[in-house]
């Protein structure tokens, strides 16, 4: 018998896969390699050889593999897989270029909901890939059309996390909640037909997330907001970027744009995906899959609520539902048969009861009902079932009826003999196929709205407003609240507060449950740096240079461990290892560049500090390094700048406001300054330097009587700072008051020994400008 070449190459990639599933990839790359060689032009050997290369951390081999093939765009696999290496070796558009070729090979691909225990889908779908694309466009520094590629695979999936980190990091307003909601595509997939696709979307009722139901056919983009439009950001010039992902125009009222399928032209980029399709108002929002042929015994069952009537739709949206034929039988899942509510007892279109919905999610299911939607137990299922076929026999319905409810109930009859209709339960009757979905799409909406206090916690601390983050990250359930990456930002979102206290509480917790976590962990080293907390930072340090002695982490880690000793070289050394690991790692070049100001070093630092900027466009931090080194400079212009360049991406760190007003300050503006003084303050109420920097030039603008009310409220925040107590000092000299200039100069001097000179200086002025009194006199 001759060898049949397709079952050898069939058994190859089952092999390929199973050990590919198993992670046992030097298994699978061996058995790739003989599948090549096997099939040298086949475009599916060539696909899984270079997929085995990239699991296998052998970029460069993944991308040579996949290059013939890839960069033409013949295989949708091997395209994905040059890419995905293409953005690790850093050419970008060679991975854009292969994709873009091969779009007619995925672009109508959506394997969301497709993947199972039993079920794999081995190429990239649209959503995956145009999550690639827009990576692939943000790192070559093209924010638009990264955005247009992050928009439209969120579309397709709104569960592709990396486009929506990707999204924030491009600096765009977004409404999240748009994004992580019911939209009718994922309902259209999850159900298998028109009629179960209405009643499921009328039945559904959100109950985690604070997101809207889109309602079927209503043309709503789900990246579409309202016409009240946000408070816009001015980094990144988003205005034009926030026009292209909501596909609105920023200066009007929001009016529905059409989206076009592949191949027609849109704005703002070439093609768009053929997901759904808005035009003047009316939609048609996608193409059902088509359903098997079913008995109109199914259809007339879904038409109804689980109340027993029909769902609540406008006239216009649905056609009326077809009548029952002479001699059906139609029976609830509790064994009722179904019959109408008297008009008075429940009003037509009146949605499903509360306590209802409840009752259905806290009952036990049984096997042969995907969700007990009746609260009966399985023994009377049963019973139903058995006596279905002898109730068909001998019964009639009425012509014209569209529920079944002019037949005779079920009769229940009890020791005595009474005869009790079965009425304690209202009657529900979803067929089990249709409470199978509805529990998928109550859990569906459970996710989204998980994904929803997320995404908003996360786009919060982007956008620096720590408060709200820390609000949508505690709204959270304590299982979720307690993983390391929530923790982690919590952290975060305290430690540009400034509040580093409860900053290292949080990643300390992280640190316990995720002993081998480096993710964020650089920030928590510049936390006890700030501390002051020698003894923790050195531990960090060594527990991250265990954990992996090659991630840019843990030599941050070493880095701040060593500057805390002020051992500025060394700690250079440190960081610069950092940027060598990771050359776009931009808080790395940021503390390089601090510690060069350490060293007095000003054109080193600002090389540094550039350097963090072109990593990463929005670290503010680096824009914030410019500024002070220009600032020691004397270049006040310039220092102005970059701290307001800062303050554009951060608006809500008191401390930028804080640098702004000091430049304009030294520039003898203090009006100017004193307004950015009071807006510091207004931001971070308990910081001390915006206080006593508002005194200060209250005092220049001969404001005394508010002078020392600061000076005051600040005397009581920080009792041991001497130079608060110089300052009243001074305040009180001014105003002639000497027995308190001297208490306070006093008290500085017992302080702060080290400022002895400048103090016994300005308490001896206090009786030179006596004898001046008395000599005018």
């Amino acid at each position: 018998m001759a060898l049949s070449p397709s079952h050898v190459a069939g058994q190859l990639r089952h092999l390929i896969y199973y050990h590919l599933d198993n992670n046992l990839i030097r298994n699978a790359l061996f058995l790739a390699d003989r599948l090549h060689a096997f099939e040298p032009r086949s475009f599916e050997a060539q696909y899984l050889l270079s997929l085995c290369h990239l699991h296998n951390g052998e970029v460069k081999a993944a991308f040579e593999c996949s290059q013939p093939t890839g960069s033409r765009g013949l295989h949708a696999g091997c395209a994905y897989v040059y890419a995905q290496a293409c953005l690790d070796l850093g050419k970008y558009l060679d991975g854009v270029t292969a994709l873009e070729r091969s779009k007619s090979l995925w672009a109508s691909k959506n394997h969301w909901n497709k993947h199972s225990e039993t079920q794999r889908q081995h190429l990239p779908d649209a959503a995956a890939v145009y999550c690639l694309q827009g990576k692939l466009f943000h790192a070559h520094k093209d924010l638009n059309r990264a955005v247009d590629c992050y928009v439209d695979s969120l579309k397709l999936n709104p569960f592709m996390w990396d486009a929506f980190l990707g999204l924030s990091a491009t600096g765009v307003n977004i409404r999240v909640p748009n994004i992580f909601q019911l939209s009718p595509e994922l309902l259209a997939m999850i159900s298998s037909s028109q009629d179960e696709l209405d009643i499921l979307s009328d039945h559904f009722s959100p109950t985690e997330g604070s997101f809207p139901m889109p309602t079927t056919g209503s043309g709503v983009d789900p990246f579409m907001v309202s016409a009240t439009l946000p408070d816009h950001d001015t980094t990144n010039g988003s205005s034009a970027l926030y026009e292209k992902l909501n596909l609105s125009s920023a200066n009007a009222p929001t009016v529905p744009k059409p989206i076009i399928h592949e191949g027609m032209e849109t704005p703002g980029q070439s093609s768009g995906s053929e997901d759904f399709r808005i035009a003047n108002g009316v939609t048609d929002p996608w193409d059902p899959p088509l359903a098997p042929a079913r008995k109109m015994r199914t259809i007339q069952a879904m038409s109804l609520d689980h109340t027993g009537q029909e769902p609540p739709v406008a006239p216009s949206e649905r056609e009326p539902p077809p009548a029952p034929r002479i001699g059906d039988r139609k029976r609830t899942v509790s064994g009722q048969v179904a019959h109408p509510l008297p008009p008075q007892m429940t009003e037509p279109g009146a949605p499903q009861r509360r306590s209802v919905r409840l009752f259905n999610q806290i009952k036990p299911t049984t096997k042969l009902t995907s969700s007990t939607l009746s609260g009966r137990d399985g023994r009377e299922v049963k019973k139903v079932r058995s006596t279905t076929s002898k109730a068909r026999t001998g019964s009639t319905s009425t012509v014209g009826r569209v529920v079944s409810g002019n037949r005779k109930p079920i009769e229940s009859h009890d020791s005595d003999g009474k005869d009790h209709r079965a009425t304690s339960i209202p009657p529900v009757p979803p067929l089990p196929r249709n409470a199978e979905k509805t529990k998928e799409i109550e859990a569906l909406s459970w996710l989204l709205g998980l994904f929803t206090k997320l995404a908003s916690g996360y786009f919060s601390l982007s956008r620096y407003k720590c408060t709200d983050a820390v609000q949508h990250f505690n709204s959270l359930s304590q299982g979720q609240r307690e993983t390391p990456w929530v923790l982690a930002q919590l952290g975060r979102a305290f430690f540009e507060q400034a509040m580093y206290a409860d900053a290292s509480k949080y990643f300390s917790r992280v640190q316990s449950l995720a002993p081998s976590r480096l993710e964020d962990m650089e920030i928590y080293s510049t936390v006890l740096w700030h501390l002051k907390n020698d003894v923790e930072l050195a531990y960090l340090a060594h527990q991250l240079l265990e954990v992996d002695r090659l991630s840019p982490q843990a030599w941050c880690a070493i880095g701040n461990s060593f500057s805390h000793q002020r051992d500025h070289d060394q700690a250079l050394k440190c960081f610069k290892r950092a940027t060598m690991l990771d050359p776009e790692f931009a808080y790395a070049f940021t503390l390089q560049g601090h510690e060069y100001v350490a060293n007095e070093e000003y054109d080193k630092a600002l090389d540094a500090y550039r350097h963090g900027i072109k990593a990463d466009a929005r670290h503010y931090n680096a824009w914030y390094g410019l500024g002070t080194v220009y600032d020691k400079m004397g270049k006040l212009d310039e220092a102005e700048q970059h701290f307001r360049n800062a303050a554009m991406i951060n608006p809500t760190n008191a401390v930028l406001i804080c640098c702004i007003g000091l430049v304009l300050e030294k520039s003898d503006n203090s009006k100017t300054a004193l307004v950015h003084y009071e807006r510091a303050c207004s931001l971070a109420p308990h910081s001390i330097l915006a206080r006593f920097r508002k005194a200060r030039v209250l005092m220049k603008l001969h404001e005394y009587k508010f002078a020392l009310a600061e000076l005051k409220v600040l005397k009581d925040m920080a009792p041991d700072e001497a130079n608060v107590h110089y300052l009243l000092g001074k305040l009180y000299k001014t105003i002639h008051d000497k027995a308190n200039a001297i208490k306070h100069f006093t008290t500085a001097l017992n302080l702060d020994p080290k400022a002895a000179q400048f103090i016994k200086d300005a308490m001896e002025s206090i009786d030179d400008d006596e004898m001046e009194d008395d000599d005018m006199a």
